[in-house]
Order: C-alpha cells, then sequence, then structure tokens
C-alpha cells in the first residue's frame, strides 16, 4: 500500500475536480457552468460561491461539512447519475437497488427506497426537495455544482434530513450573455456520453437557456443488465422584471430505457438441520448477471422455497420505461429589509419497470406525484443580528402496484400512500465581533402519512415427503403475474381458509392464500435545532464548532405485526478549522465529528407474525459515529495541482435488536452471523441482537488522492491526470454475514487531455478504474431461495471526449 500511496501522488495528476472536496482549479477542463459563482483569485486556489445555508458564500467561508463537486468535474468523472457521487466523496456509499439509489453517509442511511420510508439523506434538485430516490435520474448535466451537506440539517433543510443533504444546482440562464457548450465521449461498452447547453439573451432583462443530455451505453454484465439508455432537457426561463424583482422558471423531463441495474450470483446458502447451520457455497459467475445462460442454469439447481421443487430459469426479462417531469420556480424579491425568496414546485414520476436484481422477478408500476412550496425571507442585517425566516409545504401522493414472485410465494400489491409536510424554520447570527459569531436555528416539522391499498399473497407449500424432505417435483411455480386471473392454475377465491389443492396438477402441492388491507394514517412532529459558533482565526482561516440535530419521520410495513415505525434522530457535534496558506495556494480544512444516532430505521426482509415473507421496517437500535476527514489541496505551481482527502470513521452498533417471526414448524431460523433466540416475551418471535458490530457501508479508512500537471505547448495546454480512492473492509448488506463483508479496494482513473489555453475547445483520452475491481457495491439475499447476489461497480472502461464552448 505504502508504495502504491508513493506512486499515485507523485504521478500529481487527476481529472479536473475528481478528489473528494472540489473547491479548486481545473485548468484545462472546459467549465461550462456559470464563472460568476466563482470568485477567482489572480494566484492560487480559485474560491467557490455556495448556496448551502441559504446564503451566497464562499465554502471557505462556509462554516459546515461540505463538499463542493463542480459541473465540469462531474463531467471529467463521466457522473451521469446520482450513484457516481461516492467516486468523489469518500463520506458517501452508494449502490443502485433496481429501482433506485440506495444512499448511505458515514453509516446512515437505509437498505430500501419503497414508498413506505423516506431517505435519510435529503435530495435537492434546483432547490426542491425530491421525495423519491427513484426521481434522481436524469438529472446530472449542465450542472453549475453539487453540494454535499454531512451531518444531520435540522434547521434550513426538511424533510429527514438526519444523514446529509444533496443540493443538485443546475446552471442558471445568465441576462445579456450569448454562449453555450457542448461535451461528448464514446468509450466500450458503446458508450456514448454527450449534453450540452445553449444560453440566449432575449433582451437587457431576460435570458433563456436550453440543455440537454443523452447517455446510450450497453451493458456492463454479461447478460446486457447494468446498461445505461437516458435523455433528458431542462428549458429556463429567468426575467429581471423590476431591478428589485427576478423570476426564474424552469421546466425539465427526463426518460430512462434499457435493461435497468443488474446482479450477479456469489453463491448460496443451505440450511443444515443437524448443525443448525447455513453452508456457503459460493459461484464462480461474479460478472455474469442473473439473467445469463450459465447463471439460469445455475438457479435450476437450487431447491425453491417449500414447494418442494428446484426452481425455474427466471423469467421475465428486465426492462425500464421510466418518465420524469417537473415545473418549478425561483421568485426573488428584494424589499429592501431584505430579500424574499419564493420557490413552488411540481414534480412528477412514472414508473414502469421489471427488474430481477434481487435475484426474483418483480414488476413495479408507479406513479409518484409532489407538490411542494418553500418560502424564506433573508433579513438585513439589524445592529449585530442577522436573520433568516421561513416556511415549507410538501404533499406527496403515490399510486404504486408491484408483483413479485418468490416462486414459492407472491405478493401483489395496490397501495395508495400520500405525506402532507409542513414546517417552519428560523436562524439568528449575532456579530458578537469582528471575527466572532454565534449562530442558533430550530426547525418545527409535522409529518401526516396515510396508506390504504390491498395485499394479496399466497405461498406454495408441497405435503409430500420423501426420506424426509419435502418432494413435489411436478408442482408448478409462480410465475410473475399482475393478477391472479393470470396464472397457470386455479387460485384460491377466499384467504385465510384452508390451502387448496391445486386442481389438474397431481404434484402434492398446495396454495395457501393470505390478504391484508391497510388503512392507516401515522403523525410525527418535531422541533430540532442547531447552535454554532464562527471564529475567524485570520483572513483565510475559519474555526467553527456546532451542535444539530435531525429527525426522519416514521411510517408503514405492510407486514403483520411490524404496521408502524416511529421516527429516528441524531444529534450530531462538529468542530472544523478551514485554511488557505501560502498566497491562496494550500488549502488544509479539518472536521471532527460525533454522532449519536438512535431508534435507527432499517429495512429488511423476513417472516411476519402472519408466516408470510415481507418487506419491513423497524427501528432496531441506536449506534456511535465518529471520526474525521482531513482535505488538503496545493498548488505546487501554477501548472502543478495535488490533493488527498483522508476520512477516518469510526462505527459501532450499541443496541441493535430487531424481530421477526419464527414462522411454521420447519422453517429455519434467520440468515445472519447476529445472535439468533427466542424472544423471551413472545415465544412466536425471535431476538436477532448485531450489538458491537459497525455500521453498514462505513469504512474506518477512506482516501482519495488527486492531482492534474498541465505542461503549455506553446498556447495550448497538455494535462496529464491520475486519481485513486482506496475503502478499507465495510458491510456492504443487511445480514452481517462473513461474504457481505468487502475487503479493502483501490479504484484509479487517469485522462490525458490537450486544448488550447482559452479552453474554447478540448480533446481527452480517459481510463476509469485502471485495476477492473468489479466492486460489490450492495448485496442482498433472495428470501426463500437464499442466493447471494450483488450489483458491481463498474468495470474498467476507456473512451476518449471532445468539447467546446462559445
Amino acid at each position: 500500500m505504502r508504495n502504491y500511496l508513493l506512486v499515485s501522488t507523485a504521478m500529481a495528476a487527476v481529472f479536473p475536480g475528481l478528489a473528494a472536496a472540489q473547491d479548486r482549479p481545473a485548468p484545462t477542463a472546459t467549465n461550462a457552468t456559470a464563472p460568476e459563482e466563482q470568485a477567482n483569485s489572480s494566484t492560487g486556489l480559485q474560491d467557490i460561491i455556495v448556496t448551502a445555508q441559504r446564503q451566497r458564500e464562499d465554502a471557505q467561508r462556509a462554516a459546515v461539512a461540505i463538499d463542493v463537486l463542480r459541473g465540469n468535474a462531474l463531467i471529467a468523472a463521466g457522473v451521469t447519475q446520482v450513484e457516481g457521487l461516492s467516486k468523489l466523496s469518500p463520506s458517501l456509499s452508494i449502490s443502485n437497488s433496481g429501482t433506485g439509489p440506495i444512499l448511505f453517509l458515514r453509516g446512515v442511511g437505509n437498505f430500501t427506497i419503497s414508498p413506505n420510508s423516506d431517505p435519510a439523506i435529503a435530495f435537492s434538485y434546483d432547490g426542491v426537495y425530491l421525495g423519491r430516490p427513484s426521481s434522481t435520474s436524469g438529472l446530472f448535466y449542465d450542472l453549475e455544482r453539487v453540494e454535499l451537506l454531512k451531518g444531520p440539517q435540522g434547521t434550513l433543510y426538511g424533510r429527514n434530513a438526519t444523514g446529509g443533504a444533496i443540493n443538485v444546482i443546475p446552471a442558471e440562464p445568465r441576462i445579456g450573455e450569448l454562449s453555450g457548450y457542448a461535451s461528448a465521449s464514446y468509450g466500450n461498452y458503446n458508450a456514448l456520453t454527450a449534453e450540452a447547453a445553449v444560453n440566449l439573451p432575449l433582451d437587457d432583462r431576460s435570458a433563456l437557456r436550453i440543455s440537454g443530455n443523452l447517455v446510450d451505453r450497453d451493458g456492463y454484465l454479461h447478460d446486457g443488465t447494468s446498461d445505461d439508455r437516458t435523455k433528458s432537457v431542462r428549458v429556463q426561463l429567468k426575467v429581471k422584471l423590476t431591478p428589485d424583482l427576478t423570476v426564474r422558471l424552469a421546466g425539465d423531463y427526463s426518460h430512462t430505457g434499457g435493461r435497468g441495474t443488474g446482479a450477479s450470483y456469489l453463491g448460496n446458502y443451505v440450511f443444515n438441520p443437524v448443525s443448525h447451520r447455513y453452508v456457503f457455497a459460493a459461484t464462480d459467475m461474479r460478472a455474469d448477471g442473473v439473467f445469463s445462460p450459465d447463471a439460469q442454469a445455475y438457479r435450476t439447481t437450487v431447491r425453491a422455497g417449500t414447494a418442494g421443487r428446484r426452481l425455474d430459469p427466471l423469467a421475465p426479462s428486465p426492462s425500464a420505461d421510466n418518465s420524469f417531469y417537473g415545473v418549478n420556480a425561483q421568485i426573488d424579491y428584494d424589499t429592501g429589509a431584505g430579500v424574499l425568496t419564493v420557490v413552488p414546485a411540481w414534480r412528477e414520476a412514472e414508473l414502469d419497470l421489471i427488474t430481477g436484481v434481487a435475484s426474483f422477478p418483480y414488476h413495479q408500476r408507479e406513479q409518484d406525484q409532489q407538490v411542494s412550496v418553500e418560502a424564506r425571507f433573508a433579513g438585513r442585517q439589524i445592529g449585530p443580528i442577522g436573520y433568516t425566516i421561513g416556511a415549507y409545504y410538501f404533499d406527496e401522493s403515490i399510486k404504486q402496484r408491484t408483483s413479485l414472485s418468490l416462486s414459492s410465494a407472491l405478493s401483489l400489491l395496490d397501495q395508495r400512500f400520500s405525506t402532507k409536510s409542513y414546517a417552519m424554520f428560523g436562524r439568528l447570527t449575532a456579530h458578537i465581533s469582528d471575527q466572532l459569531r454565534l449562530v442558533g436555528g430550530a426547525r418545527y416539522t409535522n409529518d401526516r402519512k396515510q396508506v390504504t391499498g390491498t395485499t394479496t399473497s399466497a405461498a406454495l407449500i408441497c405435503t409430500r415427503i420423501v426420506a424426509g424432505i419435502p418432494s413435489c417435483p411436478n408442482a408448478v411455480l409462480f410465475p410473475l403475474v399482475d393478477s391472479p386471473s393470470q396464472l397457470p392454475f386455479a387460485f384460491p377465491t377466499t384467504p385465510g381458509v384452508a390451502p387448496q389443492i391445486i386442481a389438474g396438477v397431481p404434484s402434492g402441492a398446495i396454495i395457501a392464500r393470505s390478504d391484508r388491507n391497510d388503512n392507516s394514517r401515522l403523525g410525527n412532529h418535531r422541533v430540532t435545532w442547531r447552535a454554532a459558533l464562527e471564529f475567524d482565526v485570520a483572513p483565510r482561516s475559519l474555526f467553527y464548532t456546532s451542535f444539530e440535530t435531525g429527525y426522519r419521520s416514521g411510517g408503514f410495513s405492510p407486514a403483520v405485526g411490524f404496521e408502524t415505525y416511529q421516527p429516528e434522530y441524531i444529534d450530531a457535534y462538529t468542530v472544523g478549522l478551514k485554511n488557505r496558506f501560502f498566497d491562496n495556494r494550500l488549502q488544509l480544512n479539518l472536521e471532527g465529528f460525533y454522532w449519536k444516532y438512535r431508534d435507527q430505521q432499517v429495512n429488511h426482509v423476513g417472516i411476519d407474525l402472519s408466516g408470510r415473507t415481507a418487506n419491513f421496517t423497524q427501528n432496531i437500535g441506536n449506534s456511535r459515529i465518529k471520526g474525521f476527514e482531513l482535505d488538503v489541496q496545493a498548488l505546487i505551481t501554477p501548472t502543478t495541482l495535488i490533493s488527498t482527502n483522508l476520512q477516518y470513521l469510526h462505527t459501532r452498533n450499541k443496541s441493535f435488536l430487531y424481530q421477526q417471526a419464527v414462522g411454521t414448524p420447519g422453517t429455519p431460523p434467520p440468515l445472519t452471523s447476529c445472535a439468533v433466540r427466542l424472544s423471551a416475551t413472545n415465544s412466536a418471535l425471535y431476538d436477532v441482537d448485531c450489538a458491537g458490530l459497525p455500521s453498514f457501508n462505513s469504512p474506518r479508512w477512506t482516501l482519495n488522492l488527486a492531482g492534474q500537471q498541465t505542461i503549455p505547448l506553446n498556447g495550448y495546454n497538455l494535462t496529464v491526470g491520475v486519481n485513486s480512492q482506496f475503502k478499507s473492509s465495510r458491510y456492504n448488506g443487511f445480514f452481517y454475514l462473513p461474504e457481505q463483508r468487502v475487503g479493502p479496494t483501490w479504484q484509479t482513473n487517469a485522462e490525458l487531455s490537450f486544448g488550447p489555453t482559452d479552453s474554447h475547445w478540448s480533446i481527452a483520452a480517459y481510463v476509469r478504474n485502471i485495476e477492473n475491481q468489479r466492486i460489490a457495491a450492495g448485496s442482498v439475499i433472495h428470501p426463500t431461495a437464499n442466493f447471494l447476489v450483488a450489483n458491481l461497480s463498474a468495470p474498467r472502461t476507456y473512451g476518449v471526449r471532445g468539447s467546446f464552448r462559445f
């Protein structure tokens, strides 16, 4: 490892902006984002203006833990979806569930994006909070920057920001300017990526900006899955109606198609009733994908749960047909006493996808619609006091029809979810002196949720026992259907009665049907707050310390005995120091943090009290999260930039106890490495105790090394770069199995670019993931067949990119 670090540092080259903290210059990259957002110094590192605290300020003067990723850096890194951000920030771990991204920040997150759960990381696009993680698709083009706030956001942000916030900020129209840019790349896997924007001045008070994006790439797995077929367009109109009133209107559309995210079999767990233990048998099909011929043949060697026979090949083939729409506005009015900002928004998503990413077929048809309004007033400073006050309203409705087949079980869900959230917030800053400021803020949030709908479930049970083992080789397994009428056999007309023998199929198997009706309401409310101290140690040195609380509302689970769960909370202590030295050529930022995470919401699959396999969320436990992050950037010469970002993260479950039902006689105990015992208070439940283990997706060490060397060539620049990220071992799945522990990993990228010094055009060649490591970003267990499947990071990719601007 030591030699690797020395080599990576010595090469001193990286894609522009590819290190974790991105507030630094990109000498040769085409910067198509708004230059007015960057306060350039004549020498040294650039400053970047951010709005993370609802005010314009230099990122180095913002007394919060923040990473800033510029738009040109995202282009250079090939980031086209939210999952790519984890390559740039050591705090993030992001995988794809097949229906959307799973986000963790320093061990805070959840393994689900289902409508009965809210994300722990608040994701905002153009100032608008997005309730569904699946709606983050198709937004990463023509961006000003991405701001990543680490830790709970209990005052200025809602909703549910226990872990942090991701703010995606598009480039705005620029009044009085005719400009534009285009960038396109082509690489292996037939990967075509293109984005472009044009800024049109309509008159001296208004401008129109039109931008678009296209991603068309073959799958990274042998079965053709993990492809990307995305196209997007965005239109913005900005009008300065009066010297004090500015209105910006925006609309966007995105469509995602293709086969969607894929996964591969890593192996299968078989329960040994004699030793009362699970035995794991690994496969060698890591990059095949579950729909490849070899994977399908392997699948038919595994028993289908309670059906008493082996599985059929996985069907139908995966597909995606997802559309996303949005309209929003920003109205800024300078009243003289302060600036009033109003952000109304409407967004809708229409999803129709079939996926096998969890090794069972799943069909999701969903319509999401949200309406939100935020109004805030940033008052002029009154004496030593500055203030911001505001209010927020969020109304979300979700219609979802899902079908899933576990071969020996079938579930059909038709559900409606609604959420109404209200919030009021305020923040005061007391300027005690020119150097010292005290900050206090609070937010009151009131959430009201409702779920209605039906769930139809059935289990296929083999009653024929041969040599002590259920044996029904002629049983017909449940295919993936959207209605019981589509099944190849008669379905019980009444739930809850004696199991029905399958007529016409002499197999010895029976069907047991159970239905569930939901009509529930839930209300949560909470006051969260922040107190902070800021002190200017020197003109370019800022010390800050803060305490902030966070809250994520409770919700519903479609599981008998586990119908609701309560809010989770987090308390965060932070101390930080931001510095620039040597005429702005050296940046050294240090952050220390200590988080108390309690009543933690965790989603998992298990058996509920009706004996069904269900997906439910529980308040599982409390954990402690602590560590530090060090960011160093050095402009050694005007053409030589190196940077290092190091995060140390220590997490520990102080308590981590969840329950699931014992099930019918002969049902194996829960598959986990945690301690399992019968509940002392209810013999129908198992207690599973994972206390003492680290949090999920929380490597102890994460290191990003980056640098770039620019070589002037008579009016042109040749830039060479390399970047590398190291992560120590971590658990990427809920059950804490040894096979879900990912060992230490390295991933390295390199780029060579050439263009004129005025950056009007450039050409580049790149290679990413030089080691060709296929890292398991996330893993899940098949609920009945006990497959272990994982979705993998991208393989080695390479290609060329060209860009120009005017």
